[in-house]
């Protein structure tokens, strides 16, 4: 018996539940492979170009700031616009990602830029993304050499990099593009959903930002 297997089994027990059939293991199992999709609101089922300004809209609810880069070379002077207004050192590490690593940072010779996992230290992060939500305005991240999830995490600041061509309409249609990437049975170790930057209002009804993570979300919607 494996440790999964024991794990499942004690929660059976407390359920009062014995162990399952053939017939129900089997029907458990087709249930898990059919990938069945939940509803989708019709809000989430519209054009591209009105995904785009859903995604956007919902990102502002949320608290996250939104800029603009007509393709992926103007990418580093939006994140230095960023900085600039926030009163942040000119320094940023990057998911060591080709579709990051892969820009013209020269163009922005005050900007220093390290490609890595996060430290401590790190003020403020770069990641491209897996998907972004158009229905809740939310980024779906997934983890791997090339994507430490440190960066979502860790840094007090996180800029997301998203193309227009990423951003789907629903989450449903975020876990058929993961499953279409990867392959059937095969999934990154970790898919990370964020909408808005981190926040909680635990104690005394008080909002605080950067409680579980970045206190800033700032996403730089790229054209294709």
């Amino acid at each position: 018996m494996t440790g999964r297997d024991a794990m499942l089994g004690r929660i059976r027990t407390a359920l009062g539940r014995g162990p399952l059939s053939a017939e129900q293991a089997a029907g458990v199992d087709a249930r898990v492979k059919a990938h069945s999709r939940n509803l989708v609101p019709a809000r989430a089922q519209i054009p591209q170009g009105d995904r785009v300004a859903l995604f956007e809209q919902l990102l502002l609810k949320a608290g996250a700031t939104v800029d603009h880069a007509s393709g992926p070379g103007d990418v580093p002077a939006a994140i230095s616009r960023f900085l600039i207004g926030h009163n942040l050192p000119k320094t940023v590490t990057l998911a060591p990602d080709a579709r990051l690593t892969g820009l013209p940072w020269d163009k922005e010779p005050l900007l220093a830029t390290r490609a890595g996992k996060a430290d401590p230290a790190d003020l403020t992060s770069v990641t491209p993304v897996f998907a972004g939500i158009a229905e809740t305005g939310t980024l779906m991240l997934v983890s791997g050499a090339a994507t430490p999830s440190t960066l979502n995490l860790l840094p007090d600041n996180h800029i997301a990099v998203v193309r227009m061509s990423e951003i789907v309409g629903s989450m449903e249609d975020g876990w058929d593009a993961l499953r279409a990437t990867y392959g059937d049975g095969e999934m990154p170790r970790t898919a990370i959903f964020v909408t808005g930057p981190s926040r909680t209002a635990d104690i005394e009804l008080t909002m605080i930002f950067g409680a579980h993570g970045p206190r800033r979300l700032h996403v730089v919607l790229v054209g294709d």
